[in-house]
């Protein structure tokens, strides 16, 4: 029978700890239900008494309801100097009023000395008062032991007495951390050893915990050892977020306990793994991050094929280049269109869009010289699939113009005694029949031409409304630099866009970074038309067989 291993998730609290990851009350309050339906045994909200928002934050709580979440408030044990019932950290968590409570304690001796200034008995004594105070007044108890691997190396004795006497005062979880991240891997199995005879010893049947930092890049290896040597109780953060280099990380650790230990473990409720890549992606569009793509399991490039060879392997048998499958997950299969693509590339890609194609088929060839003679010129479909999409169908035979362009101009103006430029662009072009001519400013010339092109198209367009540019790329191709110089290098632009329901990009490419930014901008606006478009051109009837 496959043993249940419990989900502590810090997110909320040491997430937020990290280098550029804010997050609002409501911001939180979203996180927090979508942690709930992944499946997340206990979210740590924050800490209590540390600000107005995080009071106001278990206050908006008490309204929401959790199906399966505990949420858990976090601090310190008591200040030396005040008794539990008038430390106003202790009181502060039961103010919060959650059904979870975790406090941290000092387990390394140089802690004790040089950081609370108190005598090594004085934080024994704490750390018991706090815990037995609080046992009676919350639900689940949980002890962080802070800065234990290194107190353990240190001064082990010291350090096993400090969950002695966490477990005296009542602590149902013992959570053994390593707080700057130096442990590695192979020092776990002796100090796991020790604390469990220590455990047996006292007759403590506690549970044993791991949090894990990411400082020597070990944090998700650490907790996978610690796992298999006995804990069952495991704290991090979607995507490894934390302070410094980060926590360890949720979206790795589960789908290697779930998948990669013989049904051994049980992480997640049944059926609720496949919601793992949603809830990163969450997480990051929340905090207005982006993606890391290269993720394991839950990266966008996680299961992502360029090299021709590979991509023939792997769509005979998946197995043959993906350790899992991306489904399992809820991550997908991507095939990237390159100079290093081959037939088998060109392939799948027509069978995403509908089409089963020959290998030998004379569309096949000519895309694939289409795809390695613009990426020779400096384009990159594996980074703009929206525009290779566009490409394809226009090599099937689509021909459909939305709009054309008659011509363009930028201005931008400048004078010694401005703080900011002056930028307007202004658009000509010919849609459905009539010449529409526009003009825009905008803070910058790229964001004028789009103000300009849309003001032109959306009469016509109203979709055209609920489009954005998300994000917006500038690169200098190396190798690529003109008889002028470094300043008539060709430029690469990637435009990622979005709308209610996805996100798409898009390149262009010229040694001019405003004609570059326009082919670009053209390619997304067309993208949007084409993909809301229900009456566009090939239908499934007409699609090869």
């Amino acid at each position: 029978m496959a043993r249940t291993i419990e989900l502590y998730d810090t997110t909320l609290r040491d997430g937020t700890q990290a280098e550029n990851f804010n997050l609002s009350v409501e911001d939180k309050i979203k996180i927090c239900r979508q942690l709930d339906r992944l499946g997340i045994d206990y979210i740590e909200g924050g800490w209590p008494g540390s600000n107005p928002l995080a009071v106001d934050f278990f206050q908006r709580m008490q309204e929401v309801e959790l199906k399966r979440a505990r949420l858990t408030a976090f601090g310190s044990t008591r200040h030396f100097q005040k008794p539990p019932e008038r430390d106003a950290n202790i009181q502060a968590l039961l103010a919060a009023r959650t059904p979870a409570v975790t406090i941290f304690g000092k387990s390394w001796d140089i802690h004790v000395i040089d950081a609370l200034r108190i005598e090594l008995e004085d934080n024994l004594q704490i750390i018991e008062d706090s815990l037995a105070y609080l046992r009676p007044r919350v639900q689940h108890l949980i002890y962080d032991a802070e800065h234990f691997f290194d107190g353990f190396k240190n001064n082990r004795e010291y350090c096993l007495a400090t969950l002695g006497r966490a477990v005296a005062g009542g602590a149902e979880t013992l959570v053994l951390c390593d707080t700057n991240g130096g442990t590695l891997p192979h020092e776990i199995p002796e100090i796991m050893a020790r604390v469990r005879q220590f455990l047996d010893e006292t007759g403590s049947s506690a549970r044993i915990g791991i949090h894990s930092h990411n400082d020597s890049e070990t944090a998700v290896a650490n907790a996978l050892t610690s796992v298999h040597l006995g804990a069952t109780h495991v704290q991090g953060t979607i995507n490894g977020y934390g302070e410094r280099c980060g926590n360890a990380n949720l979206c790795s650790i589960i789908p290697n306990l779930e998948l990669k230990s013989g049904g051994k473990y049980r992480c997640l409720p049944e059926g609720n793994l496949g919601r793992l890549t949603g809830a990163s992606n969450f997480v990051n569009e929340v905090a207005n991050l982006r993606s890391f793509m290269r993720q394991p399991f839950v990266g966008r490039s996680a299961f992502a094929h360029k090299g021709g060879i590979h991509v023939s392997a792997v769509l005979r048998n998946p197995r043959t280049y993906e350790h899992i499958p991306p489904e399992s997950v809820g991550n997908e299969q991507r095939v990237l269109l390159s100079d290093l693509a081959g037939r088998s590339n060109i392939m799948f890609m027509a069978r995403k869009y509908g089409y089963d194609l020959d290998k030998n088929d004379a569309q096949v060839m000519d895309l694939l010289a289409e795809v390695k003679e613009r990426e020779s010129l400096g384009y990159e479909y594996s980074a703009a699939e929206a525009s290779f999409e566009l490409l394809f169908f226009r090599t099937m035979g689509w021909t459909k113009t939305y709009f054309k362009l008659m011509s363009f101009r930028v201005t931008d103006v400048m004078q010694e005694d401005w703080n900011t430029p002056f930028i307007e662009a202004t658009v000509m072009v010919k849609v459905r029949g009539s010449v529409v001519h526009t003009a825009a400013t905008g803070q910058g010339p790229v964001n004028a031409l789009d103000n300009a092109l849309r003001s032109a198209l959306e009469s016509a367009y109203p979709n055209l409304k609920e489009m954005r540019l998300a994000d917006f790329k500038v690169r200098v191709l190396p190798g690529a630099v003109r008889d002028a110089g470094g300043t008539a290098s060709v430029v690469r632009v990637l435009i990622e866009s979005a709308d209610k329901t996805s996100r798409w990009t898009t390149v262009g490419v010229s040694y001019d970074v405003i004609q570059a930014s326009w082919r670009a901008l053209v390619d997304s606006i067309t993208y949007k038309l084409f993909k809301d478009d229900p009456k566009k051109w090939p239908t499934k009837a007409a699609k090869k067989k």
